[in-house]
């Protein structure tokens, strides 16, 4: 991974470069949760819940869970991730998650990132290596408690996330691919390519798309998390806006380049399609709805990605529509 000239040389410069990514983040997702996912939390008696002492938890996270009244035996779990600024409330109550909890039975995790910025660590070598420490032994913990208190399928685990969570949906399928079955990341950028060593969580070279590593040298980064693990890798859903300004669409070339490689796929489609006008579907190693590497790429489109049905279409490539 080459070194960045523009990272931040000091604590509070870190700062202050989060918090200007923390306010423009705010401005391009804010309208994503108001016009991707939107919907207004379902009506139900099932009520979002806060939980505390739920396992090993080195970056103080929060964790909420939500689980609909019609809970099915042995519920898939999905963990929402949200965006720079956000919380887990405001991801619960932004996107349609909690509904289609509520329409297909499944429990969703939504935690919570408690440092300046409210962006999850996915820079530090900490987080970026198999119980490391930080945001990612957390977020499992989160799935470890769901499971033993609700009965939880631990076969079908997901993660989904939006900008930085999209960023923490790649890193938790690399640490944990034998917990997460399948991940779908709006907006993000390849395990790895965030990756700092001076302590700031910004990687300016990544965030502007240039960072470029042949699918090898990426997948490496992947396998390099947990070494040794011979197991089946999670399937893996990208979602990018050509006309994304805050991490730039090259991103998600190298997202593709990255997961395919892992799965030991060609970077040949094996079907191409568009979902929607300006939208184009590739799949990788299969063409059903559940492909091991699906992206889907949205013309014009900023970091905002304001259009709706994205929710839906990712529970449907998990398979927990079915």
């Amino acid at each position: 991974m080459s070194q960045v000239s523009s990272l931040p040389r000091s604590p509070r410069r870190a700062v202050s470069r989060l918090r200007a990514l923390a306010a423009t983040l705010a401005g391009c997702v804010l309208p994503l949760l108001a016009a991707l996912f939107v919907t207004a939390p379902p009506a139900s008696a099932a009520q979002l819940t806060e939980v505390t002492g739920f396992g090993e938890n080195p970056s103080g996270l929060r964790m909420h869970v939500y689980v609909p009244d019609s809970v099915e035996p042995e519920p898939a779990v999905l963990v929402a991730v949200h965006y720079c600024t956000g919380s887990g409330p405001a991801f619960y109550a932004g996107t349609e998650f909690a509904s289609l909890a509520d329409q297909y039975g499944f429990i969703v995790i939504y935690p919570s990132a408690t440092r300046d910025g409210q962006c999850f660590d996915v820079s530090s070598p900490e987080a970026l290596r198999r119980d490391g420490g930080s945001d990612p032994v957390g977020i499992r913990s989160m799935v470890d408690y769901v499971e033993r208190t609700y009965g939880s399928d631990p076969d079908r685990v997901y993660a989904v996330g939006a900008s930085s969570g999209a960023m923490m949906t790649n890193v938790l399928l690399a640490n944990y691919p034998d917990v997460f079955a399948a991940g779908a990341a709006f907006s993000g950028v390849p395990f790895g390519c965030f990756a700092t060593t001076d302590g700031s969580g910004w990687n300016s070279a990544c965030a502007n798309g240039q960072i470029s590593h042949t699918p090898e040298e990426w997948g490496d980064l992947v396998r390099a998390s947990y070494p040794g693990y011979t197991g089946p890798w999670p399937r893996m859903q990208l979602w990018h806006g050509t006309a994304d300004d805050t991490l730039r669409y090259p991103n998600f070339e190298e997202e593709i380049k990255q997961w395919t490689n892992v799965h030991g796929l060609s970077q040949t489609p094996s079907s191409t399609d568009y979902p929607q006008p300006g939208w184009t579907r590739t799949r990788y190693g299969g063409t059903g709805a559940q492909a091991p590497v699906e992206a889907i790429s949205l013309e014009n489109t900023g970091h905002t990605l304001p259009f709706s049905g994205m929710a839906a279409m990712a529970i449907d490539f998990f398979g927990l529509s079915s």
